[in-house]
């Protein structure tokens, strides 16, 4: 088969991995021979926003996809870096790591809101941008039922509702599910 793209790069925190970044990804493969998935946020402290760690969005992605296209998905592990330069320069240094030279990088992925402009910092790299996909799952209400003890089926692949379900019954979801149930209080007006 004849791809478009040797590697596209899609960015983001995975946290969880939902049907909208399956999809992505299924449509990545099918215009690139690789995807390299840059997993943002890979400090080691996790919070509400952040509650898996890098090994475990990894496991939580994987699981979802045929062992042939599990070979085809790359990882690189970002940490934060609240400078847009630093930022960039440490995304490409680590795709530089996967892909040789004079292979065609691509970048995939949508303008959802404000916090999507970082697709505009990379423009040697092609943009795929999917329309099809405005207006689609965010993984913030996901994260919120999910503490609150629902996981959205519907929203989520089948390997993604297993990692749910397992790691409900971990000491991590406990201590980040009391602190988010805090949070929920402390924010509500007497």
């Amino acid at each position: 088969m004849q791809y478009r793209f040797d590697y596209l790069v899609y960015i983001g925190r995975f946290q969880p991995f939902h049907l909208a970044h399956m999809q992505t990804i299924n449509i990545a493969l099918q215009q690139s021979q690789h995807i390299i998935l840059a997993l943002g946020s890979t400090q080691n402290e996790r919070n509400i926003k952040n509650p898996f760690s890098a090994t475990e969005r990894e496991q939580m992605i994987l699981s979802n996809f045929s062992e042939e296209n599990q070979k085809r998905i790359h990882f690189v592990h970002v940490v934060d870096v609240y400078n847009d330069a630093k930022w960039v320069k440490l995304v490409k240094s680590l795709v530089s790591e996967v892909v040789q030279v004079g292979d065609k990088v691509g970048l995939i992925g949508h303008f959802k809101d404000e916090s999507s402009y970082y697709l505009q910092l990379f423009p040697e790299w092609e943009m795929v941008e999917l329309e099809s996909l405005k207006g689609s799952i965010s993984a913030t209400p996901l994260r919120e039922a999910y503490f609150r003890g629902d996981i959205k089926h519907a929203e989520f692949p089948l390997g993604t509702v297993q990692f749910l379900e397992k790691f409900q019954h971990t000491d991590y979801y406990q201590k980040l599910k009391a602190k988010f149930e805090n949070q929920d209080t402390s924010n509500i007006e007497l």
